[in-house]
């Protein structure tokens, strides 16, 4: 059994309410089946990780995770599913001005394991971790490659709009050497999203 969930945000989202669903297992085809997304302990590091191995080549060591899970002005996240965690995501503070792309909060990346990719947990994490950068800022940036339309069209329901076009953004570099800057805010999404709670730095056990 995992450890105990800190207090905080949970998005908890219908996995039927999403299409294209893929049902592969008696697990995946439970109707029942909810996200739930909060903030990351340092107890899920090593669910993260192995997400991570399961899904890329290269991943982040242990200790950068801890950092970014300490870090009060980073957003870690969990999605987990009847206890088990299946994706992450988390988000970037830059503190200074880098050409166009300003100081502030960024989208970092979103990683799902491939059982339940297109289920809606990619855009559960996504609304989460906006409600956080929202409830700190006005708006919301993410940076992505030219060529990337897949995770271009799926931040468009946030309707982030491109500001800038650049081989390079806050240490971001790019294939084909063409980045977007992006930026998205709560009035342009013609959402509500509510405040939640600052993430504090967690304990081991949670």
């Amino acid at each position: 059994m995992g450890p105990a969930r800190p207090m905080g945000l949970t998005v908890r989202m219908d996995v039927n309410g999403f299409a294209e669903f893929d049902f592969g297992d008696a697990r995946r085809n439970d109707p029942a089946a909810v996200v739930d997304v909060s903030p990351a302990s340092l107890g899920d590091v090593a669910a993260i990780i192995s997400i991570e191995q399961q899904s890329r080549p290269s991943q982040p060591g242990p200790a950068a995770l801890d950092a970014a899970v300490r870090d009060p002005e980073r957003y870690v996240a969990v999605a987990s599913v009847n206890g088990e965690v299946v994706g992450w995501g988390k988000t970037h503070f830059w503190d200074y001005d880098d050409g166009p792309a300003p100081s502030g909060h960024y989208l970092g990346g979103v990683t799902v394991l491939s059982a339940w990719r297109r289920r809606g947990v990619g855009a559960a994490l996504t609304t989460a971790r906006l409600q956080w950068i929202w409830a700190r800022a006005a708006d919301a940036w993410y940076v992505v490659n030219a060529r990337n339309l897949v995770s271009i069209e799926l931040h468009r329901r946030w309707n982030f709009t491109e500001v800038a076009r650049g081989p390079t953004f806050h240490t971001t570099t790019f294939t084909g050497g063409v980045g977007l800057l992006m930026r998205a805010a709560p009035a342009d999404s013609g959402a509500a999203y509510g405040q939640v709670p600052r993430q504090e730095p967690p304990t081991a056990g949670g």
